[in-house]
């Protein structure tokens, strides 16, 4: 049985771990033609840039937000170095993990120096390898990350859309690209991998299997260890602010200020301008936990909202591989074990892989090198092993 400090770590990082984007201009309102068209393309020589690519560019493209709206979204294209094999370039469709709702924590906006590029210098390197052996890679940064409105952070529809609509959008940037496709993400990005493996097939890409790296979960349960002020429950205040700007971006009508003690606003408002979940863990450390809520703050809609969100219940559509470090006190293994068994119940292609002593960062490497392999044997028309 896990610590009351383990448990609220746990949950802190049901949420856990996002990016930033590189600044490109786009028009106010998306183009309202059709999902994965191509608004924007230009190079990219920052951090987002990977060191194995041909090139990378930073491009902006059409997709589908919260209530089917069509959005304009942001972020960026890799393309293998060498002549690209019968079909076109194999894809990486990557779903960071969380970053935060500011524009600045867009990966594609990342540099040296960027308030989010403590987590994005280690996805950027997991990122090369896959740019290393062959596939092209692309990355969204979400609805709303480095785009006019708000980020609907964990809203898995949003997600599923974006990180599908950028594979249309870079066969446009480079026709060597093509049109099979992998979805693999981490933290967050895993909870996005996961709506993404249950979303209805496109007729002009082909998702051919997924990888989620410590998804994540218990969304609802964030609020709830700080509001009860459990030990240990200091952990989660950083994401509980993503989750709170999160769930006022996919419904206006939801205030989550209200609920909160004046102090504890002022950092709500910090991560809507400008705070990633570096600065947000920064400025929520002087906040005692009976100083984050109103005493009389009714969560149901939160709860409501979020428990929508979860990865159980869904039917997955394609081979699919779940990651996790045994030593992760971001998402709980005890619960991602149990997700995949919620999974198997109705999908049996699902393999599981546990690496022994990797926290929740270090499960992003740890992982790579299964991932690869489950990704060419999927690739060579094989049947991973599976955990069901």
């Amino acid at each position: 049985m896990t610590s009351a400090r383990g448990r609220a770590a746990a949950i802190a990082a049901a949420a856990v771990t996002a990016v930033g984007i590189a600044a490109t201009a786009v028009p106010a309102h998306a183009d309202p033609g059709h999902r994965g068209t191509l608004l924007a393309s230009r190079p990219l020589h920052t951090s987002a840039a990977l060191p194995s690519a041909s090139f990378t560019r930073a491009i902006s493209y059409v997709s589908e937000g919260v209530g089917g709206r069509r959005i304009t979204v942001t972020g960026t294209v890799a393309v293998p170095e060498g002549r690209a094999p019968r079909g076109g370039w194999p894809v990486i469709s990557w779903a960071h993990g969380t970053t935060g709702t500011a524009d600045a924590c867009a990966p594609s906006r990342d540099t040296a120096t960027g308030p989010a590029h403590d987590y994005l210098s280690i996805t950027e390197g997991y990122l090369d390898r896959w740019v290393a052996h062959g596939f092209a890679v692309v990355q969204t940064d979400y609805e709303g990350l480095g785009t006019p409105g708000g980020h609907p952070y964990m809203n898995g529809a949003s997600e599923a859309n974006t990180v599908l609509d950028i594979v249309r959008a870079a066969r446009r940037v480079d026709p060597h690209i093509g049109r099979d496709f992998y979805v693999a993400g981490h933290s967050q990005g895993g909870q996005a991998t996961l709506f993404t493996a249950a979303a209805k097939k496109a007729g002009d890409v082909r998702l051919r299997g997924a990888v989620s790296i410590a998804p994540g979960s218990h969304m609802a349960e964030t609020a709830q260890y700080v509001q009860a002020q459990y030990p240990g429950a200091e952990l989660a205040l950083p994401f509980l602010f993503v989750l709170l700007n999160g769930a006022k971006a996919a419904n206006p009508s939801f205030h989550p200020e209200e609920l909160l003690t004046p102090a504890a606003a002022q950092v709500l408002e910090s991560g809507q301008r400008d705070a990633c979940l570096a600065q947000l863990r920064e400025a929520g450390s002087s906040l005692p936990l009976s100083g984050v809520f109103r005493p009389d703050a009714d969560l149901t809609a939160f709860e409501t909202y979020f428990n929508g969100q979860e990865a159980a219940g869904l039917d997955l559509r394609v081979p699919t591989l779940v990651a996790q470090g045994t030593a992760d006190t971001s998402v709980s293994p005890a619960a991602t074990k149990g997700l995949v068994a919620d999974l198997c119940k109705r999908y049996p292609d699902i393999s599981y892989r546990e690496y022994q002593g990797a926290d929740h960062r270090a499960s992003i490497e740890a992982s790579f090198d299964d991932a690869l392999r489950f990704v060419q044997t999927v690739q060579s028309g094989r049947t991973p092993s599976g955990a069901c």
